[in-house]
């Protein structure tokens, strides 16, 4: 009876290890570290230790290497952190037999939970295993600085961090575990090479059905799974809001915790430094994509709400953040407030976050003329290329180009125009520029201090007009312009292929221009244009951030459409008359402003209290000058029967007074004009 139990759990042994065998791929540099070690390759390591995510395969590979030794005539001992209390003498027991068998191999597994033994395994208990024993920990930790201060141990210690699957190998573990082939990428996209979100995701795409579509999500029981195995418990709430807030934002510091959580975020950031699958560049934090992955699908799924609170938060911050960048800083910024749209699902048709690194951009210089100008012959022709040659010699501050940086070749480049009054050769060498500027002048002329914008061309052959990270970067640039041209009116595109882009200009309230398209050599150019003064850029983008979180709408009846594009005549009569029906309401609601820019950005609801706001604030702008200020304020906030009845209150001559209320609502209607137009 007793050799049948042994022969079957002989058997049951051998199934294990074959099947483990059948299913490993990739970790070749840790075998073979594991293969010296175990054939006394010269100087090998004493302790190998392993460091790395939760699921990156560390138990995984603990057990092939427990395969591998056994098969070498080796004795595994393996202690497993989990199940041992960590207590030297607990341990110890565990150990013991490396301690007298020169023929062991000691692994031990999730040493996390007893890495407060980390300094008596180092002093204590491995000096006293003998030399032939090799040793491999591993643990989601890095090992401590004590273990590299010490001299002895530089040679003797082997650290090694566990990545993810190079592609290859991903593939090849879907590819043994039975997924179809249609469905390798849109797995890949959700697990990478993350062992363990390979496995739980190939479970569920087997029993997919291929013919009903090509594409894979992750379910819920699988993104809970896998948060579980990556995270555990976190230590407060606040600490597992601020795991989220670095799974949403593109990067994570200090001062992004302080602006969302509103607490001192010092201990916080600092925990999440430590935790192993969150990494760090030169822009703060961000964690594994699978994580990344996991926890905004949670999020987003068991707390909507508390989901849109912290969108609203980070999206104020950043907006924040890339309205306030000079110089280089701003594509990072504007970039990391794009991020934010990425689970959009237009956005992640038309935009790749993809490629960092690979390619920058970089100001104009006459050198790059013949580069640019080859690039637009290549994707435009050579008629379009002569239309770029005219703008480089009459605007070059206007033309973005960028590089490889590998290389610094030029490998594209951003004409973005700025034209206030185009004279009649721009208008004659550039039909595209005439047709803006014909629509412009006879839908919604420009105002004193405004100025049209037209995205010219978008030139980058490889990926002509299409999805890639360098039209990633040339949209930031463009979304650089929204934030910070100062009198930008209007804006146009210039799409070759206006079908493809459809969804894009619908999302962005960009409007086909309406006429037939004008041409430049074989080619024609299709026009979209915004108008900022119609929907200015908050009530922009707080649609866009409507859109992001509800899905595609339509954009609310009051917020757009009914605005009013004033002239400066108009304007300054409409300021007149709003501070003169100061106290009566149903005038207020009369006025043209109220459906201006300047009642659109205040953003409440209520538009009468919102001009009655801005005005306040206006007059209150003008404290600088006393005397004009108490004009104002006497006159219409306190309100007086006759202009003759505020003087007196004043103690002013009437001819003083009138010069100072004239002087007064003039400087008014400035300031509030400049907001009207500039935001």
């Amino acid at each position: 009876m007793t050799a049948g139990c042994g022969e079957v759990s002989s058997s049951l042994g051998q199934r294990l290890k074959q099947t483990r065998e059948r299913y490993f791929v990739g970790r070749v540099a840790e075998l073979d570290l594991l293969r010296q070690a175990l054939a006394r390759a010269p100087e090998p390591f004493s302790v190998l230790y392993l460091h790395g995510s939760g699921g990156v395969g560390k138990s995984t590979l603990l057990r092939y290497f427990g395969d591998e030794a056994t098969a070498a005539g080796r004795r595994v001992v393996h202690v497993d952190g989990r199940a041992v209390s960590p207590s030297p003498a607990r341990f110890e027991a565990a150990a013991a037999a490396a301690l007298t068998d020169e023929s062991a191999v000691l692994l031990v597994d999730s040493f996390e939970y007893c890495q407060g033994l980390e300094d008596w395994l180092r002093n204590r208990f491995l000096p006293r295993l003998p030399e032939s024993v090799p040793v491999v920990l591993a643990g989601r930790s890095v090992p401590g600085p004590q273990w590299r201060a010490d001299p002895a141990w530089r040679d003797l210690l082997k650290v090694v961090p566990l990545r993810d699957l190079a592609r290859e190998h991903a593939v090849a573990l879907l590819t043994r575990r039975g997924v179809p082939a249609e469905l390798h990428e849109s797995v890949l996209a959700f697990a990478g090479g993350h062992p363990l979100a390979l496995r739980l995701a190939a479970e569920v795409a087997v029993t997919h059905t291929p013919a009903v579509t090509a594409t894979w999500r992750p379910s819920l029981n699988v993104v809970e799974t896998l948060l579980t195995q990556l995270i555990g418990e976190t230590p407060s709430p606040q600490h597992r809001l601020a795991l989220e807030i670095c799974a949403h934002a593109r990067t994570t510091t200090e001062g992004l915790l302080r602006a969302v959580l509103d607490v001192e975020p010092g201990p916080i950031f600092a925990w999440l430094r430590e935790l192993p699958f969150i990494e760090s560049d030169a822009r703060g934090l961000y964690p594994h994509d699978v994580v990344r992955d996991a926890l905004d699908d949670d999020l987003r799924w068991r707390d909507p709400q508390g989901y849109e609170t912290m969108h609203r938060r980070l999206h104020d911050y950043l907006l924040e953040q890339a309205l306030a960048a000079t110089g280089a800083a701003v594509l990072p910024a504007v970039g990391a407030m794009m991020y934010l749209q990425r689970h959009a699902q237009v956005i992640r048709r038309y935009f790749t976050f993809g490629g960092e690194g690979k390619v920058y951009e970089d100001v104009y210089r006459p050198p790059d003329r013949t580069a640019v100008l080859r690039l637009a012959t290549e994707a435009e022709g050579a008629q379009s290329a002569a239309v770029v040659d005219f703008w480089l010699a009459r605007q070059p501050d206007t033309c973005y180009v960028y590089r490889s940086s590998a290389t610094d070749e030029v490998v594209a480049f951003l004409v973005w125009l700025r034209l206030t009054d185009p004279d009649q050769a721009e208008l004659d060498a550039d039909p595209v520029v005439a047709r803006a500027w014909r629509h412009c002048r006879s839908t919604a002329p420009l105002r004193a201090a405004e100025h049209i914008g037209i995205a010219r061309f978008m030139v980058h052959p490889p990926a002509y007009q299409r999805p890639s990270p360098v039209n990633d970067l040339m949209q930031m640039r463009m979304l650089a312009h929204f934030l910070h041209d100062k009198g930008l009116a209007l804006h146009y595109l210039v799409l070759h292929d206006a079908e493809f882009w459809a969804a894009h200009v619908t999302y962005f309230d960009d409007h086909p221009v309406g006429e037939a398209p004008p041409r430049v050599g074989a080619r024609a150019y299709h026009l979209f244009f915004h108008d900022w003064r119609v929907t200015p850029l908050m009530q922009w983008l707080a649609h866009n951030q409507q859109q992001l979180l509800y899905g595609l709408q339509p954009r609310p009846a009051n917020t757009g459409a009914d605005l009013l594009v004033l002239s400066r005549p108009e304007f300054d009569a409409a300021v007149r008359s709003a501070v003169r029906a100061w106290r009566r309401p149903d005038e207020l609601a009369a006025n043209p402003l109220t459906r201006s820019r300047l009642v659109a950005d205040h953003g409440s609801a209520d538009p009468v209290a919102a001009l009655r706001d801005v005005l306040g604030a206006a007059i209150d702008d003008l404290r600088d000058d006393s005397r004009l200020h108490r004009v104002l304020v006497t006159t219409f906030v306190h309100g007086t029967p006759t202009q003759e009845a505020a003087a007196d209150r004043l103690g002013l001559p009437f001819s003083t007074y009138r010069r100072h209320l004239t002087r007064g609502l003039d400087r008014l209607s400035d300031l509030l004009w400049d907001h009207e137009v500039h935001g």
